[in-house]
């Protein structure tokens, strides 16, 4: 089972999407599991055959424990991100042969993902269907006719438990608050220049191409930290290690409460429009519980913003075993000094927690001024 965040302590097996001897590859989906952010899709991180399902359907699991174990094609696991210290720490016997005992991180493996979504949205099992695809896997063009004819509805995923998702937050922040040594920053920042940048780009797209000033914000705090990548990463065994990539955890507030970080991955990489899509998609599934387990298990950096009906400012906690979450506030038009005269300025607040261990205040205050740098020039973002 793998971790989804310091917040997790096991979950609970909802459905599993393969069956012994499907072959699989590193990235598919092969059970869904529910923790207290909801049902999550598990993809698994190696390639191989399944060997044995070690987990039954409704079974609860503790993190770390084993789920399946799967013949491996020979490529080397990757070292997981530690469970939460109170995790329980209970491992399977090794085995003999070379069949490596994985926890799978969240769809199925013959399974199209565009397949699998028009599958949800229609309320029809795609495991049912007869896949055209290569190896039988089930395509769009399967999925289509079901839903126009009609299909059996699939499995109803369960939702997340409010007051379990609150108590596990509580944790996981008072754990945050206990054990790491913060220190906060905020600056504010004039976002006229990249403001009207926007609305010029945004001219006559469609409402769904357009772009919002989150994904400004997002693109100019991955580039910063390509600069300054000691508040990306996570403090595991007494030492800062720095993350494989910018992969910035995004603050989603969900229907009926409760809050979920899942990662976009590699920011710094992807052109406004394109992380526009994803962060778009991101929500989407955040809200309707089909988020993935690589997109909960390794958020480098937290960012949170508060949107348009939000607060003027937010000062974050981290979450372990992260070191840095920065926060925007609502952007609102207020004064401002400009060339020595006042104006009125669409100004957002910014803030920095981050962790005394591996940062200090300089390199904090050299974080933010170049988020700012960057968001006054967002031709180049």
């Amino acid at each position: 089972m793998p971790s989804l965040g310091a917040d997790m302590e096991d979950g609970k097996l909802v459905e599993w999407l393969v069956k012994p001897g499907d072959a699989i590859s590193r990235g598919d989906v092969v059970a869904v599991v529910e923790t207290q952010k909801g049902a999550i899709e598990i993809e698994i991180f190696v390639g191989g055959t399944i060997a044995e399902l070690c987990a039954k359907e409704g079974e609860t699991i503790p993190v770390g424990g084993v789920m399946a174990r799967i013949e491996s094609e020979g490529e080397e696991l990757p070292a997981p991100i530690p469970a939460p210290e109170k995790a329980p720490a209970e491992q399977a016997a090794p085995v003999s042969r070379p069949v490596p005992q994985v926890a799978a991180r969240t769809g199925r493996a013959k399974v199209s993902p565009a397949a699998r979504r028009l599958a949800a949205e229609s309320g029809i099992d795609p495991e049912a269907l007869d896949g055209t695809g290569v190896d039988g896997a089930v395509t769009l063009a399967d999925v289509e006719p079901a839903r126009k004819a009609g299909a059996a509805p699939a499995k109803k995923r369960t939702g997340f438990d409010t007051i379990e998702m609150r108590r596990a937050i509580g944790a996981a922040m008072t754990r945050s608050k206990r054990e790491i040594p913060h220190y906060y920053l905020s600056s504010t920042v004039d976002l006229g220049r990249a403001l009207t940048w926007l609305s010029d780009c945004n001219e006559g797209r469609p409402p769904t191409e357009r772009m919002l000033a989150a994904v400004l914000l997002l693109k100019a705090t991955a580039l910063a930290l390509r600069d300054h990548p000691q508040f990306n990463g996570y403090w595991q065994d007494d030492a800062f290690q720095p993350g494989a990539g910018i992969h910035i955890g995004w603050a989603i507030a969900l229907r009926g409460g409760g809050l979920v970080s899942p990662a976009i991955h590699d920011v710094d990489a992807l052109s406004l429009p394109d992380l526009m899509v994803k962060l778009r998609d991101l929500v989407t599934r955040a809200r309707q519980g089909g988020l993935r387990s690589s997109e909960l298990a390794d958020p480098t950096v937290m960012v949170t913003s508060l949107g348009e009906r939000g607060a003027d400012s937010v000062t974050g906690i981290i979450y372990p075993p992260q070191v840095a979450i920065l926060g925007f506030g609502r952007i609102r038009e207020r004064p401002w000094v400009a060339d020595g005269t006042i104006e009125v300025r669409p100004l957002v607040d910014m803030s920095l927690a981050a962790d005394h261990r591996v940062s200090d205040g300089h390199a904090g205050g050299l974080l933010l001024d170049r988020i700012e740098k960057l968001l006054q020039e967002p031709e180049k973002l």
